[in-house]
């Protein structure tokens, strides 16, 4: 079972496309809720959260303060490392865990074990951190940096210069685009989106691929929509619009600039 990595930036629309690649039965693993998982109260991570912070870390229920403790940790790089230091070994013990016990299809009500060559780490730490060494290949969710910022103030309700320091704290665009093995632009179209996800899946990374079910190519809602056959997937003759880059990095297809559409932006 290989690991596929996907990142990008605070305000890409990572979860967006997790959900797509989920749509065609892939099981993925978000880094961001494991991270909320363990620190939840009773959690040993969060008992040692409260002795290095104090009880002001904390709400009146017990449960973490997260909007307090990144106000703090963003503004105390100090303070950022060594919450980096306590959470990241923890957070990677439980997303191997996860990772290694992709649900059956037995869980649908059909019989057998997960069909798929893969599954998805999601994390917008995964190039930053220990996370890509899980991985054997990554996929990027690009948008403009302005983008991100935009996104990302309406989404948390977080001041320009909040945002600004935390995609500061993060991977440049640049660079996580030189690393990646696919890129999936998320400043288009949702159905534009929703193909670029298809593509990666069947021919750089998944199904097609690999020799699983080609077959089901007809039968995912992603790619029947798009009026897709084998044939067209196999040889690349549906995807001009897209902007996804083979695993050398070296782009297909057009890159024509659309606007960044509300119901895209709603989607993140």
């Amino acid at each position: 079972m290989r690991i596929i990595g996907l990142t990008g930036g605070i305000g890409s629309g990572k979860s967006t496309v997790a959900r797509l690649f989920g749509e065609l039965g892939v099981h993925w693993v978000d880094a961001d809720n494991v991270a909320r998982e363990v620190v939840e109260p009773g959690q040993p991570a969060l008992a040692q959260i409260a002795d290095h912070f104090g009880a002001e870390v904390l709400q009146a229920d017990g449960s973490l303060d997260r909007a307090w403790l990144r106000e703090r940790v963003f503004a105390e790089p100090a303070e950022r490392e060594w919450l980096e230091q306590l959470l990241h070994p923890v957070i990677r013990e439980e997303l191997v865990r996860q990772l290694r016990n992709p649900p059956s299809l037995s869980a649908k009500g059909n019989s057998g074990d997960y069909p798929l060559p893969y599954v998805l780490l999601v994390s917008p730490l995964l190039l930053e951190t220990n996370q890509h060494q899980l991985v054997e290949q990554l996929i990027v969710v690009d948008v403009p940096e302005e983008v991100q910022l935009e996104r990302t103030m309406a989404r948390d309700a977080n001041s320009r210069e909040q945002v600004e320091r935390i995609m500061a704290a993060q991977l440049g665009r640049d660079e996580r685009r030189a690393r990646a093995s696919a890129i999936i632009d998320n400043n288009r179209p949702l159905d534009n989106v929703e193909l670029q996800v298809c593509e990666v899946d069947h021919i750089q990374i998944g199904t097609v691929a690999r020799g699983y079910q080609s077959a089901i190519i007809q039968s995912d809602p992603l790619c029947r929509g798009a009026g897709l056959t084998v044939h067209d997937v196999l040889n690349g003759n549906a995807w001009a619009p897209c902007s996804v880059a083979d695993p050398m990095g070296q782009h297909r297809g057009g890159e024509r600039a659309i606007t960044d559409h509300a119901d895209v932006r709603a989607a993140v």
